[in-house]
Order: C-alpha cells, then sequence, then structure tokens
C-alpha cells in the first residue's frame, strides 16, 4: 500500500443498489477537502470499483481506496466496518467522515465502539484550528452552534447531507485495492431482498435544496395538497412536523425534526407548523427559512428569516400563482 498524504482526511462513501454513489458524497468529500487531503473508501460489489473510482475522483477524491465483496449483500454493518478499520490502520487519517443515514450512524458506532475512537454524530461543519480538528453542532434544538474536538486519535464524524455547502475539486483517478480480513464479528443476515420501486419528480427529502413542509395547520390529509403544490412549483421536496404526521396528513417518511429527517436546504419554507423545538432541531440550519403562521407568536417565526402572519390557505395560492406568471 502506498504511502498516503500526512493530513489524509478518511472519507465512507455510500453505494446505491444499482452502482452509484449516493447522494451524500459531494458534501462528505467538500468537508474533508476544508480539513485535509480527502481519502475516499467504497465497499462495493464485484466489479463496480472502477465505475466508483471515477465517481469519486470527479468528486474530489484524491485517493480511491475499494473493497470489492459480495459480503455487503449478505450482511449488515460488519462488513463495512471491518473495510473501515483496515482503511484507518492503512492511511492514519486525521479524522474519519461518514454519512449521517440510518447505516452511516450504525457503521461509526461500531466502529468507535471496536477501537475507543472519539466519535461525533450530526455534524453541521468542519474546521481546523493549530492544535487540530474541530467539528460543528447545531445543539438544544437549534438554539446555538458548538464546536467541540478530540483529544486523542482520529476523531470519528457523521455529517448531515447538506450542511456543507463546500464542494471539492475533481482529481485525476488514483485506484487502490484494499485488503481486508473479516472480524467474524456477530451480523444481521439479509436473506433476502425486494427492491420497491418509486417514482416521483420530487428530489428526495434528505439532502434536496428546498423543501417545502406542512403542519397541523394545514387541517387535513386532503388540504396537505397545498404543501405539495408549491413544492412542485419549486421543485422542492415535500416535508413535513410531527403533528401532521401524526394527524395523518402524510406519511412518517416525510417528518423533519428531532425524530425524522434533519435537513440543511438552501430555502425551507415552514407553512402552518408552529415550530415545536423538536421540529426546529431538524431545519434550523437551513440557509433560508420563510415561516407562513396565522398566529404572531408562532416560535417558527423566531428561527424565520422572513415571516409572513396569514391564512395559508390564502398566502400559498397567491404565491403559486405568481410562480407560475414568472415561468412564463
Amino acid at each position: 500500500m502506498p504511502d498516503h498524504p500526512a493530513d489524509s482526511i478518511l472519507v465512507l462513501l455510500e453505494t446505491s443498489p444499482n452502482g452509484e454513489l449516493a447522494t451524500s458524497a459531494s458534501g462528505l468529500l467538500g468537508a474533508a477537502a476544508l480539513i485535509g487531503t480527502p481519502v475516499a473508501l467504497a465497499v462495493v460489489a464485484p466489479g463496480e470499483a472502477g465505475t466508483i473510482a471515477e465517481q469519486a475522483a470527479e468528486r474530489g477524491a484524491a485517493r480511491v481506496l475499494v473493497v470489492e465483496t459480495d459480503s455487503m449483500r449478505t450482511q449488515l454493518t460488519i462488513p463495512h466496518v471491518d473495510c473501515l478499520a483496515a482503511a484507518v490502520a492503512a492511511v492514519a487519517p486525521d479524522a474519519v467522515l461518514i454519512p449521517n443515514s440510518i447505516d452511516g450512524r450504525d457503521v461509526a458506532g461500531r466502529f468507535a465502539a471496536r477501537t475507543g475512537a472519539a466519535i461525533a454524530v450530526d455534524v453541521i461543519g468542519v474546521s481546523r484550528d493549530d492544535e487540530g480538528i474541530l467539528v460543528h453542532h447545531s445543539v438544544y434544538g437549534g438554539a446555538y452552534t458548538v464546536a467541540s474536538a478530540a483529544t486523542f486519535g482520529p476523531i470519528v464524524m457523521t455529517v448531515r447531507q447538506g450542511a456543507v455547502d463546500a464542494r471539492a475539486e475533481a482529481q485525476a483517478v488514483a485506484l487502490e485495492s484494499l485488503e481486508v480480513s473479516a472480524s467474524g464479528a456477530a451480523s444481521a443476515v439479509i436473506e433476502s431482498v425486494e427492491a420497491v420501486a418509486e417514482t416521483s419528480s420530487r428530489p428526495e427529502l434528505r439532502g434536496a435544496k428546498r423543501v417545502v413542509s406542512g403542519g397541523r395547520g394545514l387541517g387535513s390529509a386532503e388540504q396537505f395538497a397545498l404543501v405539495e403544490e408549491l413544492a412542485d412549483a419549486l421543485g422542492a421536496a415535500v416535508g413535513a412536523s410531527r403533528a401532521a404526521v401524526d394527524a395523518g396528513y402524510i406519511p412518517a417518511s416525510h417528518q423533519v425534526g428531532q425524530t425524522g429527517v434533519s435537513v440543511s436546504p438552501q430555502l425551507y419554507i415552514a407553512l402552518g407548523i408552529s415550530g415545536a423545538i423538536q421540529h426546529r432541531a431538524g431545519m434550523q440550519t437551513a440557509k433560508h427559512i420563510i415561516a407562513v403562521n396565522k398566529d404572531p407568536d408562532a416560535p417558527i417565526f423566531e428561527v424565520a428569516d422572513l415571516g409572513i402572519v396569514g391564512d395559508v390557505f390564502t398566502v400559498v395560492p397567491q404565491l403559486v400563482s405568481a410562480l407560475a406568471e414568472r415561468k412564463r
């Protein structure tokens, strides 16, 4: 294995079932480039190494370590932890970046427990000072942004998708195969997989650049269609508060908040959402927040860049109409 840069930042990249890099890759490599030299690790099925390496290099990976194995199709998490442990031993990185996805958090936690590494989850930013790497978090429901650092070893962090705007420059492909010995650790076994095809013209909620969310103030599942109408006009993803989900207006997969999906879009529009702290915790890092609520004292206005006190059933149709006129 060749020597790696002294300031290497190891980035674990997720892949989709069709052999493509997950959308989180660009943000992770961009974050890595802010604090060092991005070195990517991808665990792929046999035959996918070349394609994944090219995609990673396009997104800024200076080097790409690839492990081709069928075990990722038969076991949950453990193969990725084994590969990550081997990559850290080979690269000796200053930090390890992992997507803040369900699988990513599982891998990060298992790896930190196995190696005794320091861990930081749901990171919204990274930086470096004279003493080393700093990680930034949004805490107390988004009321504060704090920085922390590890006092030993490479810190392992999961990065919230969409939180980091920086992007790394494309690099020439530098592919390295990584030899990994299975740890034999107990793992859940995948017995069968049934693909569920979902077709939608809207972007995926996690990582979307624009999100329109609705709350209990929409009144019913039928009237929640107003949220979807505005989202379609803006090319945005559809989100919801927990109250709207609990009321049955929309499936739980659209829930934004502490117990749902955390988002950091360029634009977040909250319609009929009061702004409980649990909801704000999942969206307050959005770059621009617009809120529409008939209650002038709604907590959502405390974090909104633009607040409109009014009836969503009056304001939103006017906004949709104005957007339609602008497109003509």
